[in-house]
């Protein structure tokens, strides 16, 4: 709050709320990205899939990391020199301005709530692991808190204030994960292999009935046709979702200019690489200290390993700070989402469709304070129904809806000189609606066995009675991203171009690849 409360001082205008006044280094906001996108996901969620799942587990941090190499080649510095607060400003460069922004604006609100969902779940389960919280309605109250913080985060600091905050959580979470890996190898004599080895032991040991499947692919996907096709749908999801996260696209605007917008990706990749290499380490660890039989019976279930594994090596200190890390991780991220979905509704919707791009002084950043509030409301009750869920595979579904309903449009618009408004909105609202409609008929939402727990289903409804689960696949992105592109380009061939479209054209690729006229830019 001290760090929020400083950096608020100068939010005059929109560019301080939105982008920080663009006053970050490459460095440091690669930093913040770190911050960012290391979310609770990546360190609860992949920290427990690999101690239960093993090498299937680490497939999510192979996913999340590659996916940056996509954001770097593709959208980073053209989005930086075309672009001014939002994903939409891309977007909406040379095609009809308001059912364009329209429509980014619902992709960006709809990426930015099943996110939040996966947020308020792991601080649900770390709090009553924490707190020794085992009733529902506890778990409920921490979620409440956690998103009322969030809401002062962001009223008060605006993007400067989150950015802060993010780049500090990041150091304090590598440093923290850095601790616990050296500990943990050193308590085998550095050897990984003497590590995973006695985390198939104590598998073995707690009647798991296939240890050596930690060590072999396909211990979480079986042998079957349908989960190596569900496999393959999340790998598409998370390779290329992260180019189409607006939380993740907004950051690049927080830079004065596309250099540092490159500096800031190389940076984020570095620190994000290092991470993930640590969750190897500590999910093996935490299966070979822990066990899995103690982490899924944990009130987080598999969210619980990370913070178990610290209470092994260093007791209720490492434990408490372990905890707080993880709490300012979701308190970041959270705060970066509600901020990314505030400027999205304020800026696209309100300033440019509502006000037609002439908005009152000062309104804008009004009405932005005011949609975080809602924003709060709404992430507090979906985290409600998601505690108990592995944060990492609710993750992934707001990974598979932005790489449906952003990127191929994105792509399109940054790469293809005859793509028009009619291919955009049915890009955008083709790949939306139908990666919202399959997750909706899909097993996570109802119909998913729980071996360990009949009267409970592992799916967000949880009543096994109820179940409409029509779309066999628990990640939709296999489907839908394909489809997105399909419509994008059959839209595009099924109408004319715009009026003017070769001279926006034109004006849209020199500014995307030299940054003339960028915002902030220095004409050379």
């Amino acid at each position: 709050m001290v760090i929020v409360l400083r950096a608020s001082r100068n939010n005059k205008t929109a560019a301080d709320y939105y982008a920080a006044g663009r006053s970050f280094s490459g460095p440091q906001n690669g930093t913040a990205i770190a911050g960012d996108y290391l979310s609770a996901a990546s360190f609860l969620g992949i920290a427990g899939a690999i101690a239960i799942y093993g090498y299937d587990g680490f497939l999510y941090s192979i996913g999340f990391l590659v996916a940056w190499l996509v954001a770097l080649l593709l959208v980073a510095e053209l989005l930086r020199n075309t672009g001014k607060f939002t994903m939409a400003d891309v977007l909406s460069f040379r095609l009809r301005q308001r059912p364009v922004r329209m429509a980014a604006a619902l992709a960006t609100l709809a990426v930015c709530f099943f996110y939040l969902l996966a947020q308020m779940a792991g601080a649900g389960g770390l709090v009553a692991l924490l707190l020794g919280i085992t009733a529902p309605a506890g778990q409920y109250v921490v979620v409440a808190v956690v998103g009322v913080l969030m809401i002062v985060y962001v009223l008060v600091g605006g993007m400067k204030g989150t950015t802060w905050v993010q780049i500090v959580k990041a150091v304090l979470l590598i440093a923290g994960a850095a601790c616990m890996t050296v500990w943990v190898l050193a308590t085998y004599g550095f050897n990984v292999s003497s590590l995973m080895q006695a985390a198939i032991d104590t598998a073995a040991s707690q009647g798991v009935e296939d240890p050596e499947g930690l060590i072999e692919p396909m211990n979480q996907y079986g042998a079957s046709a349908l989960t190596k096709l569900n496999f393959l749908s999340l790998a598409l999801a998370l390779v290329l979702g992260t180019a189409g996260l607006p939380h993740v696209l907004m950051r690049f605007y927080t830079v004065p200019d596309a250099k540092q917008a490159r500096r800031s990706v190389v940076w984020a990749i570095w620190l994000i690489g290092l991470f993930y290499l640590f969750t190897l380490v500590l999910g093996y660890g935490a299966g070979a200290l822990v066990g899995p039989e103690a982490i899924m019976s944990a009130p987080g279930g598999v969210n619980s390993a990370a913070p178990l594994l610290a209470y092994e090596l260093g007791g209720t200190l490492l434990l408490g700070f372990i905890a707080a890390v993880a709490f300012a991780t979701i308190l970041a991220v959270v705060a970066g989402l509600a901020i990314t979905a505030a400027a999205s509704f304020a800026h696209d919707v309100y300033a440019s469709v509502v006000k037609d791009g002439r908005p009152d002084p000062g309104a804008e950043v009004r009405i932005a304070r005011r949609t975080v509030i809602v924003i709060g409301a709404v992430a507090i009750l979906g985290g409600m129904f998601a505690v108990g869920q592995n944060v990492a595979f609710l993750v992934a579904l707001a990974f598979a809806v932005a790489a449906s309903a952003n990127l191929p449009t994105l792509v399109y618009s940054l790469f293809w000189r005859r793509f028009n408004t009619r291919g955009a909105l049915w890009s955008i609202y083709g790949g939306l609606i139908s990666c919202l409609t399959l997750i909706v008929f899909s097993p996570v939402v109802s119909g998913k066995p729980n071996p360990a727990d009949p009267e409970n289903n592992l799916s967000l409804v949880k009543d096994p009675s109820i179940d409409f689960s029509l779309f066999p696949l628990e990640n939709p992105g296999i489907v839908s991203i394909p489809l997105a592109f399909l419509l994008g380009w059959l839209g595009t061939v099924t109408s004319k171009p715009e009026p003017d479209h070769e001279a926006k054209a034109t004006e849209m690729e020199v500014r995307a690849l030299t940054g003339a006229g960028a915002e902030g830019a220095v004409d050379h």
